[in-house]
């Protein structure tokens, strides 16, 4: 976690967090989610504004965790910022470099530990960081991967991976809903 956001957690110990504003899709693409869009619908069905500043970009992935309920967060100065994932918490680019050696979007080296295909012929990757999907243009590395036994796919179903690796794809739907009072 950068410093100055260390600081701002020592200065402001008490501020609210966010629910619903950022979301991470399948790509590792990060998206701000306006109060127009959270209307429209959940993540990932009404997207918004997909995140193009390199710098903001990389002050994200410096300061993304997870709670101890397994909900993902940017820590944004003194607030938190939970992220609506698409898929899983990250997604692993793959090197063309025949070690197959596995970097997540947030730009960490990873060693593999397990290898999981879902319903839909998406292909996951296991790290001690955490479940992550393999990027769409990655499928083809990774498929030279798993042909040369480097990693063995196991058949899972996509919507038990969340209760499987302990992570939250959506922090703003376990939210109480604000009921208006007459």
């Amino acid at each position: 976690m950068d410093d100055i956001v260390k600081q701002a957690l020592a200065k402001w110990p008490n501020v609210p967090h966010c629910y619903g504003w950022l979301g991470l899709d399948a790509r590792g693409n990060w998206y701000m989610r306006d109060d127009r869009t959270q209307a429209q619908g959940p993540f990932p069905a009404a997207k918004g504004s997909m995140l193009r500043h390199d710098k903001l970009i990389d002050f994200i992935h410096r300061n993304y965790d997870r709670d101890a309920e397994g909900q993902w967060f940017f820590q944004n100065g003194p607030q938190r910022v939970y992220v609506e994932l698409e898929t899983a918490p990250f997604v692993w680019r793959i090197a063309d470099d025949n070690g197959f050696a596995v970097t997540a979007h947030t730009g960490q080296a990873v060693d593999v530990s397990g290898c999981l295909l879902d319903e839909e012929g998406r292909l996951y990757l296991v790290a001690p960081i955490g479940l992550g999907l393999v990027h769409t243009q990655d499928v083809g590395l990774a498929a030279n991967a798993i042909e040369q036994g480097l990693w063995t796919p196991e058949q899972v179903r996509s919507a038990d991976l969340p209760q499987r690796f302990g992570h939250v794809l959506s922090p703003a739907a376990r939210q109480p809903v604000a009921v208006a009072k007459p």
